[in-house]
């Protein structure tokens, strides 16, 4: 069968709504007056994975449970705007969800809806296998039902990524994610000793490829043994919000990788992408295109 997908992204397809707050944690007050202002709009980590390999130019195709309700219209308007393939399954209990609360210093939290899921939701098994098919890599957000997905994914030989995000290294739901995948990235932000954990995927799962990416500091890169610290890129504007950088890291990693190029040179994109997204206002969505990622990644 014939290849027609790039990136196959599962997952992670939602609604944010964003609040500017003074500070994380909100000072404790009776009332806020926000600015900017209160913007709900479409994007969840899914999405801007997808967002950021289509704008690449890479073949993509988002799979995910979505409700009939105006967050999913926001959803697959997203889509549809910047010509991302959707498969958009039912889902009863409605679009996810999330606020984020962004401070000053461009920080956020993120408060998730954890009513728009059950523990019995699942991805029909002949859709993502027919997908699957037709695909050349799969990116496995850790939204459910994903993890049921994986041994899907795996038959026909695709090769999987997935971010953890802040995984601790010992919650076990990222565990089914975090074995099962070919290329690992997550967040230092809950990690310890990163080093540890990343050496600790690679002896138990199938990685042999984890990226945590460590904000400001840059990212360390485990690639077939040997640990390397990836330096921050220059951000081409002034950094306003950190919403989306891991995404956009992971968006531009895949798109070396899928290029043919070493994990570093890909790690070396993926902080180009990061840092330009980081320059983006968390209330719209924006994603590096080639050239501006091939000359960032030059001055670097």
């Amino acid at each position: 069968m014939t290849t027609e997908i790039d990136v196959l992204v599962l997952g992670g397809a939602g609604v944010d709504t964003v609040v500017h707050v003074p500070g994380l944690p909100v000072p404790l007050a009776d009332s806020h007056m926000i600015r900017p202002g209160i913007v709900t709009r479409a994007g969840q980590s899914g999405d801007f994975v997808a967002l950021g390999t289509r704008t690449l130019g890479l073949r993509t195709h988002h799979l995910d449970l979505i409700g009939d309700d105006h967050e999913g219209d926001l959803v697959r308007a997203l889509h549809r705007d910047h010509d991302i393939a959707l498969t958009a399954l039912p889902q009863p209990r409605g679009t996810k969800r999330a606020v984020n609360l962004v401070g000053p210093d461009g920080r956020r939290l993120s408060l998730y809806d954890a009513t728009r899921w059950a523990e019995s939701d699942r991805l029909p098994e002949r859709t993502v296998r027919d997908l699957a098919a037709v695909s050349r890599h799969a990116h496995v957000v850790i939204t459910q039902p994903c993890a049921d997905a994986l041994p899907l994914l795996r038959e026909p030989g695709v090769t999987i990524s997935t971010d953890l995000h802040d995984w601790d290294g010992r919650d076990p739901y990222h565990e089914p994610f975090a074995l099962a995948a070919d290329l690992v990235f997550l967040s230092a932000a809950a990690l310890p000793d990163p080093e540890t954990t990343m050496r600790r995927i690679t002896a138990r799962g199938r990685a042999r490829t984890v990226v945590v990416t460590a904000g400001a500091d840059g990212a360390f890169l485990l690639a077939d043994g040997e640990l390397t610290h990836v330096p921050a890129a220059v951000p081409p504007a002034p950094l306003v919000d950190s919403n989306g950088a891991g995404d956009a890291f992971a968006a531009a990693f895949l798109y070396g990788l899928l290029g043919g190029e070493p994990p570093l040179r890909c790690a070396r994109l993926g902080a180009v992408a990061g840092a330009y997204a980081c320059t983006v206002p968390s209330t719209r969505v924006a994603a590096i295109g080639p050239e501006d990622l091939l000359a960032g990644a030059g001055r670097a």
